[in-house]
């Protein structure tokens, strides 16, 4: 049995508890819960109690002696963030392209030339899983440094059956080694494989028939994702993969409107998707149809940024009650980078979220994005003890002083891991 750990004194212990149940829209994504001089009380990885200094230390006063103490005067607490959209998994790298766009190549022309997802993918399959496991962990351990405590990856750069379950079973290794809490999902239809050109149905069939039961049977991945893009998959082909999904039990996401409006966020509320995800192009009615719904919507700011586009409206989406999470979209590509203090900063820069309502989305709503609200994402008794410790003093200066890595200290399932 461990010590109780005992922290006091935070100039703001930023819980985001709250009485609305279920990710938060309107001005409920403003509220975190904010306790002045506040002070939690951990035990075994669980949070045991929450309140101000005062009031744990009369509760606990026959305790204190044995608990260990960090003093978080002058400082922000907050929960562990949860980045509920990355591309972890992945072998290679690609900043010859990062070149390539700054002389003019596009996405799709990159895409369309053999390089972004296809040349993943070819890294990716010849890579061993031993390899892939070693470069996933530095990436893990780069989250963990900027405050991640929660990752959600994504397969798809295999696109056969074969290094799909590759990519997979190595977030299940990773899950029993690393201490952040990794999330699966599968993401088989990221792209038409080179050799299924021209012949898409028959690779869905493919798909559909021999990928998704396996994934499914050997319980590798909770969510089932596809990208619903211009020249990758029709919306009719997309739902069509993702309703199998469902049958086999997996939870559906969907990559929508990234490039072009495609009526990707009105098929992810058709289909009843968790969250959808980049909708940079999404539609008036498809902002309308995914409130309606409750699906989450999954922003991508650094995405936005490193392609030089014009980020998603993150503002408009909040206001027309959209309840909206935030996302370092971690892959080779188009958002090589593992900060969400820097996401989070972006999401109030281009897309006009508040400090409070970008520390919601990076942390309760994102928890609510990949099903795991019941255990992170807020501060509450109960719930694990992922929590960061910064080196500011309120929430308003986390997101103030951009592109800065703020954390002092991080805790999971209340043991410290950065320090």
């Amino acid at each position: 049995m461990t010590k109780p750990i005992w922290i006091k004194h935070a100039a703001q212990l930023a819980t985001l508890a709250s009485d609305v149940k279920g990710p938060r829209s309107k001005e409920a994504m403003s509220e975190l819960g904010l306790i002045e001089d506040g002070s939690l009380w951990i035990e075994d990885g669980v949070i045991q109690a929450v309140g101000t200094t005062k009031e744990l230390e009369a509760r606990y006063a026959d305790k204190l002696h044995e608990a260990e103490i960090v003093d978080a005067t002058s400082h922000l607490v907050t929960p562990g963030l949860v980045d509920p959209h990355t591309h972890v998994v992945y072998g290679g790298s690609r900043e010859r392209e990062f070149e390539m766009r700054l002389e003019g190549a596009t996405y799709m022309d990159i895409m369309n030339a053999g390089g972004g997802i296809h040349a993943t993918t070819r890294m990716t399959r010849e890579a061993t899983e031993d390899a892939l496991i070693e470069q996933t962990t530095r990436r893990l351990d780069s989250f963990l440094a900027h405050g991640v405590t929660t990752v959600e990856g994504k397969s798809g750069y295999g696109m056969d059956l074969e290094t799909e379950l590759k990519q997979l079973r190595v977030m299940k290794k990773l899950q029993n080694q690393h201490p952040i809490d990794l999330v699966p999902t599968f993401m088989g239809a990221h792209a038409v494989p080179p050799e299924y050109k021209g012949r898409e149905d028959e690779f869905i069939d493919h798909l559909i028939h021999d990928m998704l039961p396996v994934v499914a049977k050997e319980k590798l991945a909770e969510f089932n994702d596809v990208f619903c893009e211009k020249g990758v998959y029709t919306p009719e082909q997309s739902e069509r993969i993702l309703e199998a999904g469902k049958r086999l039990g997996l939870i559906p996401k969907i990559h929508a409107d990234e490039i072009v409006p495609y009526g990707g966020a009105e098929l992810a509320a058709k289909v009843g998707a968790i969250s959808a995800e980049h909708l940079l192009k999404a539609s008036d009615e498809g902002i309308k149809a995914m409130a309606k719904s409750g699906t989450i919507a999954c922003l991508l700011p650094a995405t936005a940024l490193y392609l030089r586009e014009v980020a998603a409206a993150g503002r408009k989406m909040i206001d027309e009650g959209v309840a909206v999470a935030i996302s370092t979209d971690c892959n080779p590509g188009s958002s090589p980078t593992t900060s969400m203090p820097l996401v989070m900063n972006l999401a109030c820069i281009l897309m006009r979220l508040t400090p409070a309502e970008a520390l919601t989305a990076a942390t309760y709503n994102a928890a609510h994005a990949i099903n795991r609200q019941d255990q992170v994402g807020s501060l509450e008794v109960g719930k694990q003890a992922d929590i960061v410790l910064w080196n500011v003093k309120n929430y308003q200066e986390l997101q103030y002083l951009f592109g800065v890595n703020h954390v002092k200290a991080v805790w999971k399932k209340g043991v410290k891991v950065v320090n």
